[in-house]
């Protein structure tokens, strides 16, 4: 675990040389990818979110894809068809972007449902299907996706299933002004607008570190809190739609991994409630009322927190197992 964790602060340390103000953000994107989860990055643009995926997939070592979507763009565009290749007169399957290690659908919200549908399969059961053929994707594999909740012109909002399949949506929102200003004091003195990063880990170590995490066991009262705030999701009168087993099952994993990027090989009741938000918040679906009076899906996961009785607070491992 110090291993892991040493790993994971000198991997968020090169990517906070980019992209400045956001390591808590950042330390939560690399919990969900070390616990085998996908990232929607939700904000308004110019705030970094392409930069971050970016750089996170270059100092994990992994291999990158970006997708502009786009209305017009088909299914296709991102699975890969069949090509007829006159000299042998056969179809040759030619992959489509999805077929790397972290492959970044930037605006997701842009393009039609029918192509937003195409990952589901993907980011599930990391294969992909095309005309009858099932082929498995790389390992390891992520989705990164951004989206703008700001316009609505020439959108296709997510649909549940599609949303259920991020493990957190985060955002950076707007930087201080000494953030801000870092930020232009860098972009002048490297006198070139594209920041670079270092690779920090080969693919391999990313397997390791997700194996590691595999490896931490949490207590039977910490997953009971799991399952308790997702259970509440469900009986809130503001909500049409709680969140899902799927939902409490994303909290104890994310939970893991923040653990032992802090140096732990357990799992506090703080860390639960540190992910709640990310990991809860965009599975519920409001009632038409709480919609119009303005209700964030956010506060209402804050108030759950407040609410719903936790176990006691541990210290350690010693702890952990005497907790009742």
């Amino acid at each position: 675990m110090t291993e892991i964790a040493a790993r994971g602060r000198r991997i968020l340390d090169e990517v906070a040389t980019v992209v400045v103000g956001v390591r808590g953000t950042l330390t939560l994107a690399l919990a969900a990818v070390l616990a085998g989860g996908h990232v929607l990055f939700e904000d308004v643009p110019g705030l970094g979110k392409t930069l971050a995926a970016r750089s996170l997939a270059r100092t994990l070592g992994l291999e990158f894809a970006r997708l502009q979507c786009t209305p017009d763009l088909l299914p296709s565009d991102i699975t890969g068809s069949s090509v007829f290749d006159p000299a042998t007169r056969t179809f040759e399957f030619r992959p489509g972007p999805v077929f790397t290690g972290i492959f970044l659908a930037d605006e997701i919200n842009r393009t039609a449902p029918k192509t937003q549908s195409a990952l589901l399969e993907s980011m599930a059961e990391r294969q992909v299907t095309v005309e009858g053929t099932t082929r498995p994707l790389p390992r390891p594999f992520h989705v990164i996706a951004t989206s703008n909740p700001v316009e609505y012109e020439g959108t296709y909002p997510l649909p549940e299933a599609q949303l259920d399949r991020f493990m957190v949506r985060l955002a950076f929102g707007y930087p201080g002004r000494d953030d801000e200003r870092e930020v232009l004091h860098r972009r002048v003195a490297r006198r070139h607008d594209e920041p670079t990063v270092a690779r920090v880990v080969e693919p391999r170590t990313v397997l390791a570190m997700q194996a590691g995490v595999e490896a931490v066991d949490i207590d039977g009262d910490v997953l009971g809190y799991c399952v308790d705030l997702a259970a509440a999701t469900r009986e809130s009168s503001a909500l049409e739609v709680g969140a899902s087993p799927r939902g409490s099952q994303n909290l104890a994993l994310l939970a893991r991994a923040v653990a032992v990027l802090e140096g732990r090989d357990y799992v506090l009741p703080e860390d639960v409630k540190r992910v709640a938000v990310p990991v809860l918040a965009h599975r519920l679906t409001l009632t038409p009322s709480a919609w119009a009076g303005e209700t964030r899906p956010e506060s209402i996961v804050r108030s759950l927190l407040e609410s719903v009785a936790g176990p006691a607070t541990v210290g350690g491992p010693a702890a952990v197992g005497g907790q009742g």
